[in-house]
């Protein structure tokens, strides 16, 4: 009876508890996420008016290496660092890690590397609340819950997303599984972290979706159809930096000198193509993709530089350019599918995001945030099937999975297989 009496007096303290962690969180993160997002816009403008500055960037992408090797320590795991402390792992997040992944992104979109800008809200908000943790002697469990709400808090003060932010720290560590323990510190840090983003005159470009379509088979098989093209582009695209990555560290031995080739490659790749159009965080892109003025290459074009710089080492996200690659290729499959171009732009801005980070509930989330919940379901089905198609690993090695994809099938394949050796 007595336990019945203190149940609430219990549930009280650690609403107070998480709301107070949530709180130093949301304004350290907001205001270090309204600092960078405003430095991106007038490093993105000066690169515009000054297109030479692309010589600079093998050498910027060199000195940051040397930052990275000589200072960085651990920090140079950057999002895998983050997310294994989630999962568990006791590697101190050192503070150091959040001005060498601030000025290395804003320092390689300044010199032209097609990169995003999650990767370094993520990691800026785990380094905050790992310190924040630190600051309230938080146990084990409790240390993973607040580096989950970090991570809320980066990728919604970055994008504008509160609810899908909150959702992708839960579901981003584990293909399989949703972190549900966490999930009232990892709301509030993402509201605050927004909220205090927005307060900062931060605005975020909304685009458009159009007309939803009548649902009908014929929709639902072109449906699938995009859905299979999304994921396998989403597969692509992880795979691609993979493969760029060990194919540096096999030629290079030395982080420097493979980052200087690595953007050296960039360079040229800009002079052979004719064409600076997918540096950046190229967000014309996403205007043209909704327009559907887009080229209907524009997908690959954004892929290749993406998975060249990323490749190569250089600091910055995946998820913009998965924006840029899902719209575009939504875009283009449009006039194949006979569907309206900005619906299915809609669909391929959040599908290729899901299939490549394993999130389809986060991005299902997004896309109701972004384009309004009358497309919801489309939003739902685009994200599974996507999710389905892109395999068991995505842009985060240290994803761990809980529960493979289409691991239902696997035993009916199985017992057909011994069934036919029999």
């Amino acid at each position: 009876m007595k336990s019945e009496l203190n149940m609430p007096i219990k549930i009280s303290l650690y609403m107070v508890k998480w709301l107070t962690i949530s709180l130093l969180i949301g304004l350290i993160m907001g205001a270090l996420s309204a600092f960078f997002l405003k430095s991106l816009d007038v490093v993105t403008q000066i690169r515009l008016d000054n297109p030479w500055l692309l010589f600079f960037l093998p050498i910027s992408g060199a000195i940051f290496a040397f930052l990275y090797k000589r200072y960085g320590d651990n920090a140079v795991r950057g999002n895998n660092l983050v997310i294994d402390q989630a999962n568990g792992e006791k590697e101190n997040i050192p503070l150091r890690l959040i001005p060498l992944t601030l000025f290395g992104t804003i320092t390689t979109h300044l010199f032209g590397g097609s990169v995003g800008r999650e990767g370094t809200a993520v990691q800026m908000g785990g380094t905050v609340a790992n310190a924040v943790g630190r600051l309230f002697r938080l146990d084990k469990v409790e240390r993973e819950i607040v580096i989950i709400s970090g991570i809320s808090a980066g990728f919604s003060s970055v994008f504008g997303t509160p609810l899908a932010g909150t959702i992708f720290g839960l579901e981003v560590l584990v293909i399989g599984r949703l972190r549900s323990d966490g999930l009232f510190p990892s709301f509030f840090a993402a509201f605050f972290a927004n909220f205090v983003t927005e307060s900062f005159g931060i605005t975020h470009t909304h685009y458009g979706m159009g007309s939803i379509p009548d649902w009908s088979l014929i929709l639902f098989i072109k449906i699938v159809i995009a859905g299979v093209c999304f994921g396998l582009v989403g597969w692509l695209f992880s795979r691609s930096i993979v493969w760029i990555k060990k194919m540096y560290a096999n030629w290079f031995e030395n982080v420097v000198i493979r980052n200087f080739v690595g953007g050296t490659v960039v360079v040229v790749a800009v002079f052979m193509l004719q064409t600076q159009r997918y540096l950046g965080l190229s967000l014309p892109l996403l205007k043209e993709a909704f327009s559907g003025e887009n080229h209907w290459f524009d997908f690959l074009g954004k892929l290749f530089f993406t998975a060249l710089s990323l490749g190569a080492g250089y600091q910055g996200g995946e998820v913009t350019p998965l924006f840029e690659i899902g719209a575009t290729l939504g875009s283009s499959l449009a006039l194949i599918l006979h569907l309206s171009i900005p619906f299915l732009a809609g669909l391929g801005f959040i599908g290729v995001f899901s299939g490549a980070t394993n999130t389809p509930i986060a991005c299902f989330i997004m896309g109701i945030e972004l384009f309004g919940s009358e497309a919801a379901l489309f939003f739902f089905m685009i994200c599974l099937i996507s999710y389905m198609c892109s395999g068991n690993t995505g842009i985060y090695s240290a994803q761990k999975v809980e529960i493979e994809k289409g691991v239902l099938f696997l035993p009916i394949l199985t017992n057909w297989q011994n069934n036919k050796k029999n």
